[in-house]
């Protein structure tokens, strides 16, 4: 797995929900658009400033849409916390990205079905994508993966699968 210090696209994501943040506190406070537009937003600071390519850029929206989608989804439809979308001890996440994520997954949860739209209900993980925090669960063995920090996907470590879900199949 690569280092997420020295990971370009780790540290892109990171820096795109800081300012899909950012531009929430400023749309709460001005009505700008929601979360849509501030990731649309986000995705073209990141090539303006040339931190990104536009495929590059492309790529890092499309898995925080994913990401918020699927806490967004979660929020709206069950009574858990962002806790139980993690599906591990939220203490154990840095405290600032922690507070990044929680207040956009919030607005997101209000905002989701906008994007469910534009992805799949339940959109695949991919080793070499890009994710935030969270849980995910290999397609082939159902091996749960911890995240807690924004990270690319490994391959399974215990079958080496390269497709993962946010949720475990039922047994």
């Amino acid at each position: 797995m690569n280092n997420p210090a020295t990971d370009k696209l780790v540290e892109a994501y990171n820096r795109m929900m800081e300012r899909v943040r950012h531009a929430l506190e400023e749309a709460e406070a001005k009505a700008l658009p929601g979360i849509r537009h501030s990731i649309e937003k986000a995705r073209e600071t990141a090539v303006e400033l040339e931190e990104l390519s536009h495929d590059e850029a492309e790529k890092v929206a499309y898995y925080l849409k994913r990401d918020m989608q699927d806490a967004g989804r979660h929020l709206a439809e069950t009574s858990h916390e962002l806790g139980d979308w993690l599906r591990f001890d939220i203490d154990r996440i840095e405290d600032s990205l922690l507070e990044i994520f929680s207040r956009v997954a919030d607005r997101t949860k209000v905002e989701w079905v906008e994007l469910q739209r534009e992805l799949e209900k339940d959109p695949p993980f991919h080793t070499g994508e890009i994710t935030g925090p969270g849980t995910l669960y290999c397609g082939a063995c159902n091996e749960a993966l911890h995240f807690h920090h924004t990270a690319r996907i490994p391959p399974c470590p215990k079958c080496h699968g390269t497709t993962f879900r946010r949720w475990p199949v039922e047994e």
